[in-house]
């Protein structure tokens, strides 16, 4: 810029920390992906040696989402979703499941973390029927992300809401459980809950997940299935219930194998 300032884009990336591993560009990594940095593999690969089944894990947890969405966007008729926690764009994303059933469905994602903003405005393009947005919020305050979400969202009309594997970053669990009670509470009645998280069922996960933590980066807690299962008080838990994420209505002639990631889908009455 003329008068030495930086522009917005290089606001946004300088904002980037390159010199500790990050949750999102790890997943990536494990996911096959391009988008992360040198200290993200290298965490990624000391979390994979104690933890070797965590790729699996990773690969089934955007399976799950893959078939919850084309569940809640095709069986279930639902055309508008709220994702929350978007983490990097990958394969399959959110906006590319529920507009290839319907391409007028509405998708909105939040997440407030710079790198996953610059990616998402380059990637998360609307078919030309549809709404696909991206707004720039944090998780700890919910009214916030509804009050911004209805310049896209009709909030009379049923809403998907997605936590996808991003709870464990919550470090308090009554905060977690408020923020989630607030979320469901400003939606409309036949909306949805979709949700999964990293659960402590395993003693290498637990362990890998303590070394990742202490290398400075965001920490994730590993929660049990009973805790996990508080978040849908209140909702009507659609077949099979919160199982691990392989075992939710996996694809007809497979025989999945669980891993330590459980969710489900459930119903505001």
């Amino acid at each position: 810029m003329a008068d030495g300032q930086p522009t917005p884009d290089q606001e946004a990336w300088s904002k980037i920390d390159t010199t500790v591993p990050h949750s999102a560009r790890i997943w990536n990594y494990w996911m096959g992906g391009k988008d992360n940095y040198e200290v993200d593999r290298v965490a990624g690969d000391a979390y994979r040696e104690v933890a070797p089944n965590i790729e699996t894990m990773a690969r089934a947890s955007r399976h799950y989402l893959i078939r919850a969405v084309t569940f809640v966007a095709g069986e279930l008729g639902i055309r508008q979703f709220l994702d929350i926690g978007t983490g990097l764009p990958t394969y399959d994303n959110t906006h590319q499941v529920a507009q290839r059933i319907a391409p007028e469905s509405h998708i909105v994602y939040v997440d407030n973390d710079p790198l996953v903003l610059r990616h998402a405005e380059a990637v998360l393009t609307s078919s030309p029927e549809g709404v696909t947005e991206y707004i720039d919020a944090d998780l700890h305050r919910p009214e916030e992300i509804i009050e911004r979400a209805k310049g896209f969202l009709d909030f009379d009309k049923p809403i998907a809401l997605m936590l996808m594997g991003i709870l464990g970053h919550i470090q308090d669990y009554e905060e977690a459980k408020s923020i989630v009670r607030r979320l469901q509470a400003a939606l409309p009645s036949g909306s949805y809950f979709v949700h999964y998280d990293s659960t402590d069922t395993d003693e290498s996960l637990k362990s890998a997940q303590q070394g990742y933590d202490d290398t400075g980066a965001i920490p994730y807690v590993l929660r049990s299935p009973e805790q996990l299962a508080a978040y849908y008080e209140g909702l009507e838990l659609l077949e099979p219930g919160i199982v691990s994420c392989p075992l939710w209505r996996p694809e007809p002639g497979t025989t999945p194998e669980p891993t330590d990631i459980y969710g489900g889908v459930a119903r505001k009455p």
